[in-house]
């Protein structure tokens, strides 16, 4: 498996500017870096600005030619993302690429201050609308400087297990179950690449979304051993998946592949996994879905 140095080794990415939610640990924290490595100016978006700041500062120490900036998001509050995108609009001449990684996995039931089930606002409805509040800036980017840009989303093969329910996804209705919320949430991710590429067919920007694979992250702070024994349930068809979890390096590695692979162009809208072409389920996929659920996004983000 390839890690994101690998990836990116004799990619030059001076000149571009890369946005990266959630960067202050994990797979954002090292896609962050690997990008600054590689000569992109990056933006750390996360919800702890202080933490944002350290993490900068530890990029720096490793890379000290690093040009990076922070920027406060929080992606439950849908107030915070229309700050920052319009932030970013005025502080930056440009953005390439967008990389919605942030997320959130397993808590229990949490609502947001605007009344939404905290995973599907974090993951989904959160990246909806920074996508949709900076796809302007891409566009303008890329036709000026005529290189592509990208909205890269990560997602998971844990979308295989449950589909998204349009009719009751805040779980007002039906009893919450974390991982029916996950699992929703990471199929809501490859459904907006879906009709995100659809409606941007004849702009200069492509969307991707991405299956990092299994690694050990704080992204698992919530689970239980009970959990992890579901986990286990879900992932039968592929035994031995969560007994070897790639490095930090090697899970980030499809991310900065997705942002970056010149031979990607062709290949637009794409579900991606081990720095490959892969294919989602296909009820994540259903342009019809793909459809509703942007809809569905639109009237949320118009009502908060």
């Amino acid at each position: 498996m390839r890690s994101t140095d690998e990836v990116l080794d004799g990619v030059d990415l001076s000149g571009r500017t890369a946005l990266v939610t959630g960067a202050t640990s994990g797979l954002g924290a090292e896609t962050a870096r690997a990008l600054a490595a590689a000569g992109a100016t990056v933006v750390l978006a996360a919800r702890d600005f202080d933490a944002a700041v350290d993490r900068a500062r530890r990029i720096r120490d490793a890379h000290p030619e690093a040009d990076l900036d922070v920027i406060h998001l929080d992606l439950t509050d849908l107030d915070s993302v229309r700050a920052a995108a319009g932030a970013l609009a005025v502080r930056r001449s440009g953005l390439d690429l967008l990389i919605n990684n942030a997320g959130l996995m397993y808590p229990p039931l949490t609502r947001t201050a605007q009344g939404l089930e905290i995973q599907f606002a974090t993951n989904h409805l959160g990246h909806f609308l920074l996508t949709t509040e900076l796809l302007p800036l891409l566009v303008d980017t890329a036709t000026r400087t005529g290189i592509p840009a990208r909205v890269v989303t990560l997602s998971s093969d844990a979308h295989r297990a449950y589909p998204i329910d349009l009719e009751d996804p805040q779980f007002v209705e039906r009893p919450y179950d974390k991982f029916i919320a996950y699992a929703q949430s990471k199929a809501a991710n490859v459904l907006m690449t879906v009709e995100l590429q659809r409606l941007i067919a004849d702009a200069p920007v492509g969307a991707y979304a991405v299956h990092p694979g299994i690694c050990v992250t704080g992204l698992a702070r919530f689970m239980s051993r009970d959990d992890f024994d579901r986990m286990r349930q879900l992932t039968v068809r592929n035994p031995g998946r969560l007994a070897k979890p790639k490095s930090l390096e090697q899970a980030a590695a499809t991310s900065v592949w997705a942002a970056t692979a010149t031979e990607l162009d062709r290949h637009r809208g794409a579900y991606l996994a081990d720095c490959a072409i892969g294919r989602a389920g296909s009820h994540a996929t259903d342009p019809d879905t793909a459809s509703e659920l942007w809809d569905l996004s639109t009237r949320l983000i118009s009502a908060r």
